[in-house]
């Protein structure tokens, strides 16, 4: 189990001005941020980033979504911090995540779901390392 996760605010929730409350929420829930950039994909790197999903019927839509506009990239530490980290934004689906999740205060719907969060411990490292190398790390 590592001790470190992967997020991005995604272009909804930064555009909507919810960057600031959502960094104080991880911020709250005892995440430490690792490294951070504000940034913006182009639709080859969000492609890129989503290959895992290239065969799916969404695949096009996610990565015009993601390089619509800005997001903020995150490594974050904490103790089981995958884990953790996925209750505290909440099922991709805003209508059925638990109240006080990042996704239920900020996520428009299953598509514009304000936040990414790793689902492993290998995802992690393979998404922070995507986005930051070992010198933007703290």
């Amino acid at each position: 189990m590592s001790n470190r996760t992967f997020t991005m605010i995604k272009p909804d929730a930064f555009a909507d001005g919810h960057t600031g409350s959502i960094l104080k929420q991880i911020e709250a829930a005892g995440f430490k941020l690792i490294a951070m950039k504000l940034t913006r994909l182009s639709a080859e790197k969000a492609g890129e980033f989503y290959a895992i999903h290239k065969e799916r019927p969404f695949y096009g839509e996610l990565v015009e979504f993601m390089s619509s506009g800005p997001i903020v990239a995150a490594i974050l530490e904490k103790d089981n911090a995958v884990a953790d980290f996925r209750t505290l934004i909440g099922a991709t689906n805003p209508a059925q995540a638990a109240d006080g999740t990042i996704r239920k205060l900020y996520a428009k719907s299953v598509g514009e779901n304000a936040i990414h969060g790793s689902d492993s411990d290998e995802n992690a490292a393979i998404e922070g390392n995507f986005f930051f190398s070992a010198f933007e790390r703290i």
